[in-house]
């Protein structure tokens, strides 16, 4: 369950008209900083990521689900699921047994995974190849570019 302020940063975010994934931002953000602080542990950044848009969605932020070949079957099914949770806006108890499953599970996981090196090590494996060549990053590429 999401704390009431990120919610009302989340929505904050919608009122001033900025997009879902910002609004989703604040999610992941407390995710991130849960693991910090202990709370739970994650088996990479990628995954905490994961559990904040997860949240988003369930919260009911409209962020889409991932377009076919750029994620999992599964994944984007689960968002999809997550999705409609949202709009439908009932919430059905999750059973205890199955929550503290998967609490127990998320305490197993390493903290490290919200470091700011995994962090950095996740954005720089996420980033398109072609934004990312030699001639946009560096000076003499840049050179290169203003004499043609």
């Amino acid at each position: 369950m999401p704390e009431k302020k990120t919610i009302e940063r989340a929505k904050k975010d919608a009122r001033e008209g900025k997009s879902a994934s910002t609004q989703a931002g604040e999610f992941v953000r407390e995710e991130i900083h849960h693991i910090r602080e202990g709370k739970h542990g994650a088996k990479n950044a990628k995954q905490a990521i994961a559990i904040g848009l997860s949240k988003a969605r369930r919260s009911g932020v409209k962020l889409t689900a991932p377009k076919k070949g750029t994620a999992k079957k599964s994944t984007r099914k689960q968002a999809k699921r997550d999705l409609a949770k949202g709009k439908s806006g009932g919430s059905k108890r999750t059973s205890a047994k199955r929550s503290r499953a998967s609490t127990k599970a998320l305490k197993r996981q390493p903290r490290s995974a919200a470091s700011s090196r995994a962090l950095s090590r996740h954005a720089h494996k996420a980033a398109p190849r072609a934004r990312r060549t030699r001639a946009s990053n560096t000076r003499s590429g840049a050179h290169k570019r203003v004499s043609r």
